[in-house]
């Protein structure tokens, strides 16, 4: 054949099948490598057989893919579990160590070749036991972990999954795995799982909201239910917690002129939100300590606050009273960031049960009643520490 000729090299090929389960790139890849397996002896290492491909070889027989793009297809073709690779990253290896997975995930078809029963029969010395498969080392999840393009289709072909629905998923995913510091050698499989299980939550929603609406009344004497506050219990958050938070949630939503539909359920959202920031963002010290006279919040209690729609020059009026209140009590307190939230959303929600009795009796006290401050005596006003309690 003359030299000019436009199709010099050998043609690529690869399995359509296989192309459609796992991907385009990575059954190019994949059977270009098992060829090479087919001219090398290999070593053997922990039940497997390793093979060696120089990187200038795999630029010079795939030239339409760079040492990165070569890098991120093979690390493809290890996360799915079909090979397994022992050398340092393309881009800084001169060579790629691999190994192909005698146990292939099922859905993986059988990969055509015309001398795989011979490779197999040099493989495997005569009458020797079959070794075990190979099992992949778990890891913790990297912080800029990302599916696969494969695991994106598969939800949107088998699931019904939207694309972008998986995508917004996927920050919730990895800092839940990442706080938990746990480890894992299949974590498109828990992404798969953790997608799944959001998106029949997402239907079991809305097929709810077509359901004729029980309406709640919602006014001072509102509670979560008792399904609501053991859900919340079993969720590790304090009790108190949850009780300093009603008087806000009632606030917020009777501001707004209407009870949302499924009370409890934005109830618990509600707390789950403010909890994870307030467990996060709170210090907390292992030692009691006083206060001292110059004592000042942290920035994140007001970011606390703010969540709570709690004005901060509310916050920052009552700090001087707080301090005061404290040092002469002379009590220690591991801490006095969480102790400031408590006191002002104590004041905020016990100021607006005040403004909201004034409102509604346009200045009339009934008999007997004692809501208007300046009802109250002064020494009433000043001694009444309930909010330290």
């Amino acid at each position: 054949m003359p030299a000019t000729s436009i199709i010099p090299e050998r043609q690529l090929v690869f399995s359509p099948e296989l192309a459609q389960t796992i991907g385009l790139e990575e059954a190019i890849l994949l059977q270009h490598l098992q060829q090479l397996c087919e001219h090398q002896s290999g070593q053997r290492h922990n039940g497997l057989c390793y093979f060696r491909a120089e990187r200038t070889y795999l630029q010079r027989t795939l030239p339409f893919w760079g040492v990165e793009e070569l890098h991120r297809i093979a690390r493809s073709l290890a996360d799915k579990g079909i090979i397994v690779i022992d050398s340092a990253p393309l881009m800084s290896s001169e060579e790629l160590l691999f190994a192909l997975s005698f146990s292939a995930p099922e859905s993986v078809p059988t990969i055509p070749t015309e001398h795989s029963a011979a490779s197999d029969a040099q493989a495997l010395p005569a009458g020797a036991p079959e070794p075990p498969p190979y099992r992949r080392s778990a890891g913790i999840l990297p912080a800029h972990w990302a599916p696969s393009e494969d695991m994106l289709q598969l939800l949107s072909l088998n699931h019904n999954i939207p694309r972008q629905f998986a995508m917004d998923q996927l920050e919730d995913f990895i800092y839940y795995w990442r706080e938990r510091g746990e480890t894992s050698h299949a974590w498109e499989n828990k992404f798969r799982q953790h997608v799944t299980a959001n998106w029949r939550r997402r239907q079991q929603h809305q097929a709810e909201s077509f359901l004729p609406q029980q309406s709640t009344t919602l006014d001072q004497h509102w509670r979560p239910s008792e399904d609501a506050m053991e859900i919340m219990l079993r969720a590790g958050i304090e009790r108190d917690f949850i009780e300093q938070a009603i008087p806000e949630f009632i606030l917020y939503w009777r501001e707004r002129g209407a009870a949302p539909k499924g009370l409890n359920s934005k109830f618990i959202q509600h707390i789950r939100i403010q909890w994870a920031k307030y467990t996060s963002s709170v210090s907390h010290s292992t030692e009691p300590t006083r206060i001292s006279a110059d004592w000042q919040p942290v920035a994140d209690v007001y970011d606390i606050l703010r969540l709570s729609h709690i004005d901060e020059d509310f916050a920052r009026a009552l700090l001087p009273e707080f301090i005061v209140y404290w040092r002469d009590s002379n009590q220690v307190q591991t801490s006095w960031n969480s102790k400031f939230v408590q006191h002002v959303k104590y004041h905020w929600a016990k100021r607006h049960r005040i403004e909201q009795t004034e409102s509604t009796h346009a200045g009339y006290q009934g008999p007997g009643a004692t809501g208007r401050t300046r009802d109250r005596s002064l020494e009433e006003h000043l001694t009444d520490t309930s909010w330290a309690k």
